[in-house]
């Protein structure tokens, strides 16, 4: 099969989202257009059967299609939204699974509404039926195209890593663990004569920055990251320039990290990364804090109902398998270092402290068989939401750390305290994508996609972060 080559087809991974939700977009808009022919046709056909003329039947049917029914479009991309991380999307397998669930949540969703609207006759139950299959089956359409153009070699970006050293090694290995790979690495470059010719994790130090520019031309480069750690010479300097001029997009290492793993890069960053990424770059709108604040408030009072319905159930089974207490406080660290106490439905035994303190892990036989139910499906932080409203903690955020384990953490783990920058959340990045942190080095992986939501924080990151959370909960998936 003869390769691809279009440079100006190549997107970066925010562009590669946009493409995505615009085509899941249209396909949703096709299939809403689709729902409604098929209930005309539905509602014609009915008529005609029961005895009424043709050319009567169609003077009769007037579909009057609710106002909810055009805002279906929108609703299908929020069901969607756990497929445009651009791993899930290049994933045929975890892109069945998502356009596999998203119409049995609508079905479900529309259901409730069924049952509990005072004039189900306003909901068409016809047409919602042919829109989620008919979403389904054009969503599904539209992901076999997006897979077959943006995983063929000729279409993907072709990537060069300038400096084979820890930095550019720690890349590589992320980029290996990725599958399918966002792009095509080709190899390195670096200045160190006895690298040369030598091999990294699979990947050639192709030559030295003398020859970079040959480099970008014999392997249609399309993007160079930067991975020197230290400073960098002159010559390679202008030569890096020069590239640039070229149109070849030029990358520092810790961006095309969190790009690819979106963590941060805690043991590649300088000593002054905090300053200039939390205080010079990252300085949020007063308009997020205060929408942030008013989400915070309204899912609390959600939250704190659904509280109220479940607490005499959950009560019962706790006291039912270990006796009291049903609750548990701990004093925990919030913004800005201040300790403040939280309060969780028990799911340890009594005393699972009295060795000392001690992070919760995988498997760990502290917790009852209650609690490790009440763990799976988030329940026991339902008591939390009271937090929420008052202020202490945000719906979403890093977890809130005992000050005993953030006094140790700090001592071994650079950048740790930056985590105080925000407030703690019920979830948050790290927690619905990592799982229990038993030793430092997976402590650091968490902090990694800690530093990375406060970094890259917005309204639209924190709603994504809680419809996945309720995902986790109905799957029963948390940890």
């Amino acid at each position: 099969m003869t390769e691809i080559y279009h440079p100006s087809l190549r997107l970066r991974p925010s562009e590669q989202r946009v493409v995505l939700l615009v085509g899941d977009l249209i396909a949703s808009a096709a299939a809403t257009a689709g729902a409604i022919f098929f209930w005309y046709q539905y509602l014609l056909y009915r008529l005609i059967e029961s005895g009424v003329a043709p050319s009567l039947a169609e003077k009769i049917v007037r579909v009057k299609t609710p106002l909810w029914f055009y805002v279906l479009p929108l609703i299908w991309l929020v069901l969607m939204i756990d497929s445009y991380e651009l791993h899930t999307a290049s994933n045929w397998k975890k892109t069945l699974r998502a356009i596999a669930v998203a119409p049995i949540v609508g079905l479900v969703s529309y259901s409730l509404l069924f049952i509990l609207n005072s004039e189900p006759n306003s909901l068409p139950r016809i047409a919602v039926g042919a829109f989620l299959i008919l979403a389904s089956i054009l969503t599904l359409g539209w992901r076999a195209v997006y897979i077959r153009l943006y995983t063929s070699s000729g279409l993907m970006r072709r990537v060069l890593v300038i400096g084979a050293g820890k930095a550019g090694r720690t890349l590589v290995e992320a980029y290996r663990g990725l599958n399918p790979p966002p792009f095509v690495l080709v190899g390195f470059i670096d200045d160190d004569l006895s690298k040369k010719n030598k091999s990294y994790n699979g990947f050639s130090v192709l030559g030295c920055s003398e020859h970079l520019l040959d480099l970008i031309e014999e392997h249609r480069i399309s993007d160079a990251v930067v991975a020197i750690n230290g400073e960098i010479k002159g010559e390679t300097f202008q030569t890096i320039l020069d590239v640039q001029e070229r149109g070849v997009e030029v990358t520092r290492m810790p961006i095309m990290y969190e790009e690819l793993t979106q963590r941060v890069p805690i043991e590649h960053l300088e000593t002054d990364w905090v300053i200039r990424s939390f205080v010079d770059q990252v300085r949020v709108h007063g308009l997020y804090e205060l929408l942030k604040r008013l989400m915070d408030i309204l899912g609390s009072i959600v939250g704190l109902i659904i509280f109220l319905l479940v607490f005499p159930f959950i009560a019962v089974a706790v006291v039912w398998e270990t006796g009291r207490p049903i609750f548990y406080s701990q004093p925990r660290l919030g913004k800005g270092g201040k300790i403040f106490p939280i309060l969780k439905f028990r799911t340890m035994m009594q005393d699972a402290e009295a060795e000392g303190v001690k992070a919760a892990e995988e498997n760990d036989p502290r917790i009852t068989k209650v609690g490790n139910f009440l763990r799976k499906t988030r329940l026991d932080e339902l008591p939390q939401f009271w937090t929420v409203l008052s202020g202490e903690m945000s719906l979403v955020g890093p977890r809130a750390e005992r000050p005993e384990l953030v006094a140790s953490y700090q001592k071994q783990i650079p950048f740790y305290r930056a985590r105080l920058l925000v407030k703690p959340g019920l979830t948050g990045w790290a927690q619905i994508n990592y799982g229990y942190v038993a030793t430092v080095k997976e402590t650091v992986v968490k902090l990694e996609y800690d530093l990375y939501y406060i970094k890259h924080r917005t309204l639209n990151l924190d709603f994504s972060i809680v419809l996945r959370t309720i995902g986790t909960v109905l799957r029963r998936s948390g940890r």
